[in-house]
């Protein structure tokens, strides 16, 4: 079996970073905490509350709504048949699909894009991405840092974040009711990078298995949930067994916490999305990846911090028709409008709702393809250079940011670095770029890595 074959099988695996189905799930609001496999308390752990409450860094009740939804194309997409055309280039290189005007004066896209076309002008192509320090995994472009690598040696990532683990930690949910960070992925070992030596408490929720989770166990009334004494009895009866570490002595502070969230019923409401009409599902598309990014369009709406969407696992690996996700004509041809019209009616949908200025929108994978197409009418992975998408977060748009040569395979002009896109998401957030964390031998980890700076212009 081919070494390509084998990483696609282990990654379809349980990831060693997820937690357990009966683990906390952790998030770093106050309020905001959940055994998966119990539909009520039976399993809060107090202490892991208090001890979150202590690490927290974020104590400012009247935290902005900056916001950040990254759309990852898992198995890289190409930059050539996408939104790098190179119409005069060779056969072998240039892409089967023409290409079209944007709303920006002399920029095109390929034809499969005419809803980003329409509303280039809110939008920065960058053609110049630079992916060498990356590999077929989401790890180095998710944490915006080059040093968190893939290496097959059971220390992947070398214990650094992803951008929206560190979110977690030095911003925190918009929301107390709400998590800060949220993955909606199918496949979450390849799909979404977590905490690294962070913490674990700073990883992503499974959004796609909360939906239903936060209704009230049967028999609880909350009319009846008022009063101190009742509160420890319905807490105690559904425990199985009890804290006997003297947390209970700080029992009511945090349980009525628990309460207060259970009951504003935010979290499920956020994630009902039988509340939006059939015609916003139609806008944004009847596909995972249209309805993923209504999700986190809600789930940002709500107070969730950073939101991850993945349409499905490797769906832009498009090495040939003799593979899963096919070629570029068989496989990518009919992929491509889902994540147009994702991207399309994310951003109308955010301006029209004044939410766009607040929220930073990245469309990305993990490296881009090669020039060359190759016997199997597919393109190989690429990391000289990628091609990706921002829209939102308050920043100047309508533009493209650096250029490829004339085979689109390396970068021309203005190369940015994962680093580069860590600085410019955490300005956007208000988070300190000198900022630090302590890893477990009690050594300070720099947020931002390799000299990265905020992509100038964007700001």
């Amino acid at each position: 079996m081919s070494s390509h074959s084998s990483h696609h099988r282990k990654h379809s695996e349980i990831s060693p970073f997820a937690p357990a189905a009966n683990d906390l799930l952790k998030v770093r609001s106050r309020r905001w905490f959940l055994q998966t496999g119990l539909a009520g308390f039976g399993g809060l752990s107090l202490a892991s509350i208090k001890k979150l409450q202590a690490e927290s860094q974020i104590e400012k009740p009247d935290r902005d709504r900056k916001a950040v939804i990254l759309f990852w194309l898992s198995g890289g997409p190409s930059q050539i048949d996408m939104w790098d055309p190179k119409p005069l280039a060779p056969p072998e290189i240039r892409s089967p699909f023409p290409d079209i005007s944007t709303k920006i004066p002399g920029v095109s896209f390929t034809e499969h894009l005419p809803l980003q076309a329409s509303i280039a002008d809110k939008l920065s192509v960058i053609r110049s991405v630079d992916c060498s320090a990356s590999n077929h995994t989401p790890i180095t472009m998710q944490a915006g840092n080059p040093l968190a690598r893939r290496t097959n040696d059971g220390k992947d990532g070398a214990g650094y974040p992803s951008m929206g683990s560190i979110t977690a930690k030095f911003k925190g949910a918009n929301d107390p009711d709400m998590p800060a960070f949220v993955g909606l992925a199918n496949s979450w070992a390849a799909d979404v990078w977590e905490a690294g030596n962070m913490g674990r408490e700073f990883s992503p929720v499974k959004g796609l298995e909360l939906a239903g989770k936060f209704k009230m166990p049967a028999g609880f009334e909350a009319s009846r949930l008022t009063e101190r004494a009742q509160l420890r009895q319905h807490f105690n009866k559904m425990r199985s067994g009890l804290d006997r570490d003297g947390v209970m002595d700080q029992f009511d502070q945090h349980t009525q916490s628990a309460y207060e969230m259970m009951l504003s019923g935010k979290v499920e409401a956020a994630f009902d999305l039988s509340k939006e009409s059939d015609e916003t599902k139609d806008l944004y598309g009847r596909e995972s990846v249209g309805q993923k990014a209504l999700q986190a369009r809600r789930l940002v709406e709500s107070g969730v911090t950073f939101v991850l969407v993945s349409g499905a696992w490797g769906y832009f690996d498009h090495h040939g028709d003799n593979v899963r996700w096919g070629g570029i004509e068989k496989g990518l041809k009919p992929l491509i409008p889902r994540v147009d019209r994702a991207l399309y009616a994310l951003v109308t949908d955010l301006e029209q709702r004044g939410l766009l200025d607040d929220t930073l929108v990245m469309m990305m994978g993990e490296f881009g393809r090669s020039p060359v197409i190759n016997k199997e009418a597919g393109r190989d992975h690429w990391t000289s250079v990628m091609s990706m998408v921002m829209a939102g977060g308050g920043l100047q748009h309508g533009q493209t940011i650096g250029s490829t040569d004339r085979r689109g395979g390396s970068v021309l002009t203005s190369p940015v670095r994962p680093q580069d896109l860590a600085a410019t998401t955490f300005q956007h957030l208000g988070i300190d770029l000198g900022a630090h964390w302590i890893d477990h031998q009690g050594r300070p980890i720099p947020i931002i890595t390799e000299g990265g700076q905020p992509i100038p212009e964007l700001v």
